[in-house]
């Protein structure tokens, strides 16, 4: 075989269950639990029986949007499926190299008109999430001096073609002045929530939710907060998402079912924490 042809399919009739198997002994001991953990999430939504060859880009690229998390940025869940669907094809289990078509996607940085700021309805956040900006808003200003600072010496070494920490400082300070700019413009805008009725027993903005999976029994917690602080890796869900949807008003000992492309999931809320 030349080197330029294509390896042979190991199987191109492997179930996802199947070709996230083969895929799981490929790799360390050490590492493969929480790999499976985040790999099964999503072969569990498009079903376990389901050919993979079958699989379609569009339903690959349509996945990271099904929970509707906003302004998350480069997850670990989705960084193992998109490894998962590159190995896939790398084998010759897919026909196609799905892992394209995961897109992770940094939170856009605009600038906006004075005008378009006064037309835009006002950021609504949790009293936790407006904290942790103001306090990220700090640090990261007080981070400016040390960058400049780095700069100065890098600048020092007169050779600029070839000056990698001179470019690395510079391009630090870009991404550092890049969040406050986004942070300033968020908070200038930002409305909080009101506080709820503790005594209220249903589920609102800024609760945290247990919830179980009734099939396998697994334990999700999620907070509840708004589309601005959304973030995935944290467990933090919008109330626009379907799952915040699902949850919201809802009390502890309520059933929810998502639609997924295998069937419907159905969880448990368990408990609900109010903070």
């Amino acid at each position: 075989m030349s080197s330029k042809q294509k390896p042979s399919p190991i199987n191109k009739g492997f179930s996802l269950g199947e070709a996230a198997t083969h895929y799981f002994s490929s790799l360390p001991s050490d590492t493969a639990g929480h790999i499976q953990k985040e790999v099964f999430k999503f072969i569990r939504w498009y079903g376990e029986e389901r050919p993979i060859i079958n699989l379609t880009g569009q339903e690959v690229a349509n996945y990271s949007e099904q929970f509707g998390v906003a302004n998350t940025k480069f997850t670990e869940h989705l960084h193992e499926v998109k490894t998962f669907l590159a190995f896939a094809f790398k084998q010759g289990v897919t026909a196609t190299n799905l892992s394209v078509h995961i897109r992770i996607k940094k939170p856009a940085s605009r600038r906006l008109s004075s005008s378009s700021l006064k037309a835009e309805e006002p950021i609504m956040l949790t009293k936790n999430g407006y904290n942790e900006m103001k306090s990220k808003l700090t640090s990261l200003k007080e981070e400016r001096p040390r960058v400049t600072e780095e700069i100065k010496k890098a600048a020092a070494d007169k050779d600029f073609r070839e000056n990698a920490p001179l470019q690395a400082a510079r391009e630090k300070q870009g991404h550092i002045e890049g969040q406050i700019r986004d942070l300033e413009e968020t908070l200038k805008k930002a409305r909080v929530f009101e506080s709820v009725d503790k005594t209220g027993i249903r589920i609102a903005i800024g609760d945290t939710v247990a919830i179980t999976d009734t099939m396998s029994g697994e334990k999700i917690n999620y907070t509840i907060v708004s589309s601005q602080e959304a973030n995935i890796k944290q467990h933090k869900i919008s109330l626009a998402s379907p799952m915040g949807q699902a949850i919201f008003n809802k009390e502890a000992g309520d059933l929810l079912e998502v639609n997924a492309p295998s069937g419907v999931l159905t969880y448990k809320i368990v408990e609900i924490t109010r903070h």
